[in-house]
C-alpha cells in the first residue's frame, strides 16, 4: 500500500471521528434545550393553573381533617424489657403471636393470652416486638428496628441481645397500665419459660454457694501465708531481723476481689432479675395521637393535586386528543 494511500485513510478516520463529535454535540445540545424549553412550559402551565391547583391543596387539607375527626384516634407507646431467661429472638417470636391475633381479629385467642374479658379487647389495635439496635457497637441503644430491616451480617449496627421493645397500638391511652399486666402474665405463665427461670436461679444458688465457699477457703490460704511469712521473717537466735523478699500474701487479693464481683453480680441477678422478663422502661402516655391531620395529609393531599394536574394537562390538550381519536 502506497504512503498516499496510508495518509488519505488517517485523515478519513480523522474526518469521521471529528463529524462523530459534531453529531454528539448537537444531540445533547438539543436535549438540554429540549429539557430547559420542557421546564419553562411546566413553570408557565403550574403558575397559569394556581388557582385550581391551590384549590386542591385546599380540599386535600379540608379531606385530611375530615378523616382525623370522622375516625378513632389511635395511639403508640413503646415497652423496653430485659429478657432473662430465653434468647431475644424467641421472646420476640412469642410476643409476635399477639400481633397475629391482632391482625386476625381473634378475638378468643387474644382474650385467653392477655387473660382479659373481650370488652377490654376494644381499645387494643395491635401488640407487636422489635430488636433494639445498637449503632457503632457501644452498648448504647439507639433505634428499634421497626420495619424490620436489620440485617444478621451487619457488624456496625447490630441487634441488642439484651432487651427488646414492644410496641403498642391502642384507642384509649390510659389502658396501657392494663395492657402492660396482660403482657408481663401472658410472659410470666408459659410453663416453658418458668421451668427454664427456675434452672437459671438455681443454677444461680449453686454457685453463689461455691462462691461463699471458695471465698472463705482463700480467705484461710491467705491467713494462714501471712502468718508463715511472718514467722519466717522473724530472727533466729538473737539475729537482726532482715527482709530478703516481698511478702506474697497479696497476690491473693486479687482472686479473692475477683469472687467477690462475682458473686456481687449473681445476687443482683438473682434480685433485681428473678423474673422471665424485667421492665427497663415503662409505657409512656403519648402526647399526640398517630392518625392525625398529617398521618392522613401526606396519602390524600399528594393524590388531590396530581389528580388536578393531570384533569388540567388533559383540558390543555383536549384539541390534540381529539385529533388522535379521530385520526386512530
Amino acid at each position: 500500500m502506497s504512503e498516499n494511500t496510508t495518509n488519505k485513510n488517517v485523515s478519513n478516520d480523522e474526518i469521521d471521528l471529528l463529524d462523530l463529535f459534531r453529531r454528539m454535540g448537537r444531540t445533547l445540545s438539543s436535549w438540554i434545550n429540549s429539557l430547559g424549553r420542557a421546564f419553562l412550559i411546566t413553570i408557565v402551565f403550574l403558575i397559569k393553573s394556581w388557582f385550581p391547583l391551590g384549590l386542591s391543596i385546599a380540599l386535600g387539607v379540608g379531606a385530611s381533617y375530615l378523616l382525623k375527626f370522622s375516625s378513632n384516634s389511635s395511639f403508640s407507646s413503646d415497652l423496653v424489657i430485659r429478657n432473662n431467661v430465653v434468647s431475644n429472638s424467641d421472646m420476640i417470636s412469642y410476643i409476635n403471636r399477639l400481633h397475629i391475633y391482632c391482625l386476625d381479629d381473634n378475638t378468643l385467642a387474644l382474650s385467653d393470652a392477655l387473660s382479659l374479658a373481650p370488652k377490654q379487647l376494644n381499645n387494643i389495635i395491635d401488640i407487636g416486638a422489635y430488636w433494639i439496635i445498637d449503632k457503632g457497637r457501644d452498648g448504647i441503644p439507639d433505634y428499634v428496628d421497626y420495619e424490620n430491616k436489620a440485617k444478621i451480617a451487619d457488624t456496625v449496627n447490630i441487634k441488642m441481645q439484651d432487651r427488646l421493645d414492644i410496641r403498642v397500638k391502642i384507642t384509649s391511652p390510659q389502658e396501657l397500665g392494663l395492657v402492660r399486666t396482660s403482657i408481663e402474665k401472658y410472659i410470666e405463665k408459659d410453663s416453658l419459660f418458668q421451668q427454664q427461670n427456675r434452672v437459671r436461679l438455681r443454677q444461680n444458688g449453686e454457685m453463689l454457694t461455691r462462691l461463699d465457699y471458695d471465698i472463705v477457703q482463700l480467705d484461710s490460704l491467705q491467713k494462714f501465708k501471712f502468718f508463715q511469712e511472718t514467722k519466717n521473717l522473724l530472727p533466729k537466735n538473737g539475729q537482726q531481723m532482715i527482709f530478703l523478699q516481698e511478702q506474697k500474701t497479696q497476690l491473693i487479693y486479687p482472686e479473692i476481689q475477683n469472687l467477690y464481683a462475682r458473686k456481687q453480680a449473681l445476687e443482683a441477678d438473682r434480685e433485681l432479675y428473678k423474673n422471665i422478663v424485667t421492665v427497663l422502661s415503662d409505657f409512656s402516655l403519648p402526647a399526640k395521637r398517630d392518625n392525625g391531620g398529617m398521618y392522613y395529609g401526606k396519602i390524600i393531599i399528594p393524590v388531590f393535586f396530581l389528580i388536578t394536574l393531570l384533569v388540567l394537562i388533559l383540558l390543555a390538550n383536549r384539541k390534540k386528543l381529539d385529533e388522535i381519536y379521530k385520526k386512530y
